[in-house]
């Protein structure tokens, strides 16, 4: 294969953008089709497709929005975090819920099942801005809220939402924010 300049400045100078400074319109649903196309495509060993996607679009949004502050209220959550989850949905122009869905297997472990569905957020954000759309992972309580995944989502028992990928049309420049210095996270066994 031959290198790819442009991904590679790509991927050295992505940056998510804040799901609240989203706006629609979002993709369409053809659009959105090649998105998931190429998030489909991340690293599955074994062939399981330990995930799947849920498109929450239109008034989806807001019965989601609905239901994260009635669970968060449920719960006796802060004000504060029942607003800010009820809010990533209400004012999102769509959001897709990569669920995590792990299948038997005896060869391929859960966790390496796990780690596929978060590379598929990963491709899903990716794919999104590089296509010039404005995209962010989020997760939240929520993600593991089983009274919400199970009410909201119609999530099984064993599935949790690996990322909340928020997609719309981007209104601003992203916020520069400090990257990991290679020299404190970077080790090297050479023998």
């Amino acid at each position: 294969m031959e290198p790819n300049p442009e991904v590679r400045a790509f991927l050295l100078n992505r940056r998510s953008r804040p799901a609240k400074t989203l706006t629609g319109p979002p993709p369409d649903r053809d659009a959105l089709r090649t998105l998931l196309t190429a998030a489909a495509r991340s690293p599955d060993h074994g062939k399981l497709e330990p995930w799947r996607f849920i498109v929450i679009e239109g008034e989806g949004l807001h019965r989601v929005s609905e239901m994260a502050r009635d669970r968060g209220e449920a719960l006796g959550l802060d004000p504060s975090t029942i607003e800010k989850a009820r809010t990533a949905f209400a004012d999102s122009p769509l959001v897709v819920a990569v669920v995590s869905s792990p299948k038997p297997s005896e060869k391929i472990p859960q966790v390496e099942q796990t780690l596929s569905a978060g590379a598929v957020c990963l491709a899903l954000l990716n794919m999104a801005l590089a296509s010039g759309w404005g995209a962010n992972w989020l997760t939240s309580w929520l993600a593991l809220d089983r009274e919400f995944l199970t009410t909201a989502l119609a999530l099984e028992a064993h599935e949790f939402v690996a990322g909340f990928v928020h997609i719309g049309t981007p209104t601003s420049d992203p916020p520069e924010r400090p990257r990991p210095d290679m020299n404190t996270i970077v080790s090297w066994v050479s023998r």
